[in-house]
């Protein structure tokens, strides 16, 4: 058995697993996302972040540029820092940003997805917070960062997304992946930037947030832009780029890339 880790519970409404990886192991077979990292002409490395009292990591790309950009953190799926999660980090480099993935579970081992899950409820909702602060604040003191930050995240990532957005105001923009919404006026009442969503059609469990979500962000003056792909079910951005994705999550993986290549142009 392979190395294991697992995530934490965050801000008390999102508990979930992660099953994350270290640079030497892979919680899941992605040869199919692992070939995307070895072509890339673009710099990518791992990095050691002190967040409170521990040392974390975090996996970096940089996009080919001569000027300053943006950066953007990224906040894994359900599986963790996988080879997919950093192809989308290189993806992101594709597209002119500095992207920043920290293993939100960085030091722990686990025998198996069961003993992942459960390790979650045990962790400090407070941890997950200083880990994204301690990759945000590292982000905006790279030197090629031109001084804006974003944030996305996939899955449980884009839960997570949603409600960090609420404790940062540093970011300029939140892009959240078929990720449960707020559910009250507090979880937004301080988001500083733009909430943009990209949710599946088939995915009712986290499409059922949405309604209440935009309530909430329009009362509090907020700007939340939800859009629903056809056809697609959960977790579209990773298996649309499968070798044997459907057709309706490889569309919706492309209409979303689509959107989200030119929402990164306005940072």
């Amino acid at each position: 058995m392979r190395q294991r880790r697992a995530a934490i519970p965050f801000f008390g409404a999102i508990v979930l697993a992660i099953l994350t990886c270290d640079p030497v192991c892979n919680a899941r077979a992605q040869e199919w996302a692992k070939a995307r990292l070895v072509k890339s002409p673009r710099h990518g490395e791992w990095v050691d972040l002190k967040s409170g009292s521990r040392t974390i990591k975090a996996f970096v790309v940089y996009p080919e540029s001569k000027a300053k950009t943006p950066a953007v953190l990224v906040i894994h799926e359900i599986f963790g820092l996988t080879d997919w999660v950093r192809g989308v980090c290189d993806q992101l480099a594709e597209n002119g940003v500095i992207a920043i993935a920290p293993d939100l579970l960085s030091g722990q081992t686990f025998e198996d997805a069961d003993g992942a899950r459960k390790a979650i409820a045990a962790l400090p909702k407070e941890q997950i917070k200083s880990d994204l602060d301690a990759a945000s604040d590292y982000a905006l003191k790279i030197p090629a960062c031109n001084g804006t930050l974003a944030v996305c995240g996939f899955c449980w990532g884009g839960g997570v997304t949603f409600a960090y957005a609420n404790e940062n105001p540093k970011l300029k923009a939140a892009y959240s992946f078929y990720g449960t919404a707020p559910d009250s006026a507090d979880k937004v009442k301080n988001i500083a930037c733009s909430v943009y969503g990209f949710y599946a059609e088939n995915d009712a469990r986290v499409d059922t947030t949405i309604p209440k979500a935009e309530e909430l962000m329009k009362a509090a003056g907020k700007k939340y832009e939800p859009v629903i792909y056809k056809g697609a079910g959960h977790g579209f951005m990773r298996e649309g780029e499968m070798p044997n994705a459907s057709e309706a999550n490889k569309k919706a993986r492309d209409d979303a890339w689509a959107r989200w290549k030119t929402l990164l142009q306005q940072l």
